[in-house]
């Protein structure tokens, strides 16, 4: 498949997880999480979250998503997220099923809520007839490739804990986010009260294996019996370990979100160069918001596989990976000019 701008989940792995797999793989271990590795991941989760944090791997994000929001709500309760959260747009309904909880979902100019949007949803509390309001969800970065500050993620727990109610927060992306803003992992979420975290890697490097992390010690309760029921407990775990442990400690995470962020801002620069193109959303991630005529994004789409966001707009997506190149680019661009002139 040629290399392209789809989704940072079409990219390979990093030579240092292959090089972690095959460690793990010297002998054989305890399953199902009682192995060495996973434990040495579980101290480092603690090491960059904080003591109190709880680290539950699961097969993907979508499993640690619903694992967060199983720990904090149940079926009587909701959750409020934005209209585009992953949540609510491309996990076919699974929080729902799962859990048995309800979405309100609340429309944002720029992926983010914030307190003013989320108190349109905060009503009907005591009321049985009503889904009662049990957390907040926000994505970091959202799926429009914006970034939420520390003080606005704070604004948001505070909200939600003044209600009794606790904030999630997607991290699929959550380390493009982190070299973008000059942080660690903890400033943005412990440290601004987040209770619970879908932490991914997959899009930045690793091969499978998310988590589910608690920062809040009251949410973690029964979760082990709950993931196993959810059919995302790992016999092998060690191997999912592994890759989450390499991700952390040596500094992967950090090398790999910095090249994919600095692609986007370059794909971006370039793109803005292209008469009768308009970036959409500003590039604070490794993503591109872009809308042309569709035409044109309909015949590059021939030739270079990426998704249309928001069709009736003609706004479509453009993905950084790890691996992108600066002549992935260039190609990338030029291919964009010559189907522009061909208009």
């Amino acid at each position: 498949m040629q290399r392209g701008f789809g989704s940072d989940n079409h990219s390979g792995f990093s030579p240092e997880v292959l090089e972690a797999l095959q460690r793990a793989n010297d002998a054989h271990a305890l399953a199902y999480g009682d192995d060495e590795i996973t434990a040495r991941l579980k101290a480092l989760v603690k090491k960059e979250f904080g003591d109190q944090a709880r680290s539950y791997l699961v097969f993907n994000g979508t499993g640690a998503n619903v694992l967060s929001i199983d720990a904090m709500c149940r079926s009587h309760e909701a959750v409020v997220c934005a209209e585009t959260a992953h949540i609510n747009v491309d996990e076919c309904g699974a929080p729902q099923r799962v859990v048995g909880c309800r979405l309100l979902t609340v429309a944002t100019p720029d992926g983010k809520l914030t307190p003013a949007l989320v108190k349109t949803r905060l009503h009907g509390f005591g009321f049985e007839h009503h889904s009662q309001p049990r957390a907040i969800s926000i994505s970091q970065p959202t799926e429009l490739g914006t970034l939420y500050t520390l003080e606005e993620i704070k604004a948001l727990a505070d909200l939600a804990h003044s209600h009794g109610m606790y904030l999630h927060l997607d991290g699929a992306r959550l380390a493009n986010a982190a070299v973008a803003m000059g942080c660690s992992f903890r400033q943005m979420t412990t440290d601004c009260g987040v209770d619970a975290l879908s932490f991914g890697g997959t899009k930045n490097g690793l091969i499978m294996g998310e988590s589910c992390i608690l920062l809040n010690s009251a949410l973690d309760i029964d979760i082990k019996y709950r993931r196993k029921q959810m059919t995302q407990l790992g016999s092998k775990m060690r191997f999912m370990a592994a890759q989450m442990e390499c991700y952390l400690e040596s500094g992967m995470w950090r090398r790999n979100a910095l090249h994919s962020n600095l692609m986007a801002r370059l794909l971006c620069a370039e793109v803005e160069k292209v008469e009768g193109v308009k970036i959409m959303y500003p590039v604070q991630a490794n993503s591109v918001f872009a809308q042309l005529p569709r035409e044109v994004w309909k015949r590059l789409q021939q030739r270079y596989f990426f998704y249309d966001w928001d069709e009736d707009a003609d706004i479509v997506r453009w993905m950084c990976s790890f691996d992108t190149t600066e002549q992935d680019i260039y190609d990338f661009v030029n291919a964009l000019k010559e189907e522009i002139c061909r208009k």
